[in-house]
């Protein structure tokens, strides 16, 4: 497996994580209304969008490069 192939895994992998994050501190939000569990479903969304707009970014910087 190259760089290449890893990294776009990794990100991609981290764009999951970060989402389950935010629909679990949503969930907890709902379940006690404490706020600061939506501040926490915000920053999970909000590193959810950079990892999606780095990894566009990426594939884009290495489109000529292969995956192997």
């Amino acid at each position: 497996m190259s760089l290449k192939a890893f990294h776009v895994l990794f990100v991609s992998v981290s764009v999951v994580l970060s989402l389950g994050f935010a629909g679990w501190a949503f969930a907890e939000f709902r379940r006690t209304a404490d706020k600061e569990y939506i501040w926490w479903a915000i920053a999970g969304l909000a590193a959810a969008c950079g990892l999606i707009i780095y990894g566009r970014w990426f594939l884009r910087k290495l489109k000529d490069t292969g995956y192997l």
